[in-house]
């Protein structure tokens, strides 16, 4: 006999759902990272895609910024019993910012420097398909460096009157050298000092496809396959790469998906 039970999904406000046998928190919107807990010998789909569970329990998925806004979620027990529950998402409205005298190199960059920026690409791809076992995602995020938020996730950047695409992360303005934090425990999977758009990269991941990723970063402090603990130094604010001043630009990936670093930490 099919078994079911219920619990509340919110959509506007961050929220906890608890029901006897699954767990599942974050706030059900567009850009959102949720991250869930479930007995051992659970396996659990976002919509049609298998979710990597850990050996204590716990998983993760993303939404992206134009995701659909109807999701489903199932899960089978431990008796073999298939459960479901559609999630409806919040939909986000996203600001335009229209920023001038960028360098023309950089909007529209010279044939010589194709080659570069697939490379660069190729080397963030890379660094995020890493499925690690690890589950530091489930615990607690910090900001990783302290000052004002400059630019904020979604948005739209208009360079030189020229559209781009949005902005995956949020930016957080501080002079050349300030120090940046690892958000959460994880390792360190890419660091290049200069890459042609994001400068000084640094990508940490937390495991089961979710990471981190740092730039424009001035300096790095901990190379590629050093393990790191929240609040550990890990780099240094600079104004590297597509910037037209100093700051941080730090970006949440689950996978592909790109998701909204402000929605895991505490807000200004």
């Amino acid at each position: 006999m099919l078994r079911t039970f219920v619990f509340t999904l919110m959509s506007i406000v961050s929220c906890s759902i608890f029901a006897s046998e699954l767990q599942l928190k974050g706030e059900l919107t567009q850009g959102s990272l949720m991250r869930g807990q479930v007995p051992v010998g659970f396996q659990v789909w976002l919509n049609e895609q298998p979710l990597k569970i850990s050996a204590e329990g716990y998983f993760v998925f993303g939404f992206g910024r134009d995701a659909r806004l109807t999701q489903q979620l199932k899960w089978v027990d431990n008796q073999g019993v298939t459960h479901s529950k559609p999630m409806e998402l919040k939909a986000r409205s996203y600001k335009i910012q229209k920023i001038e005298g960028v360098a023309s190199k950089y909007v529209s960059p010279p044939k010589k420097v194709t080659e570069r920026i697939r490379q660069d690409n190729l080397q963030v791809a890379k660094a995020r398909t890493l499925n690690d076992n690890r589950s530091d995602f489930y615990g607690d995020f910090i900001w990783p460096a302290a000052g004002p938020i400059s630019g904020v996730y979604g948005s739209q950047r208009v360079f030189n009157g020229t559209p781009k695409r949005p902005h995956f992360g949020v930016d957080v303005a501080a002079p050349t050298g300030t120090a940046v934090h690892a958000p959460a425990n994880g390792i360190v999977t890419l660091f290049v000092p200069d890459m042609y758009y994001s400068g000084g990269t640094m990508i940490i991941d937390h495991g089961h496809g979710v990471s981190s990723t740092f730039l424009h970063l001035s300096k790095g402090h901990v190379a590629a396959g050093t393990k790191v603990k929240q609040g550990d130094l890990v780099a240094e604010i600079g104004a590297t790469g597509r910037a037209t001043g100093p700051h941080l630009d730090w970006r949440i990936n689950w996978f592909k998906q790109r998701l909204d670093p402000a929605l895991l930490v505490p807000k200004r």
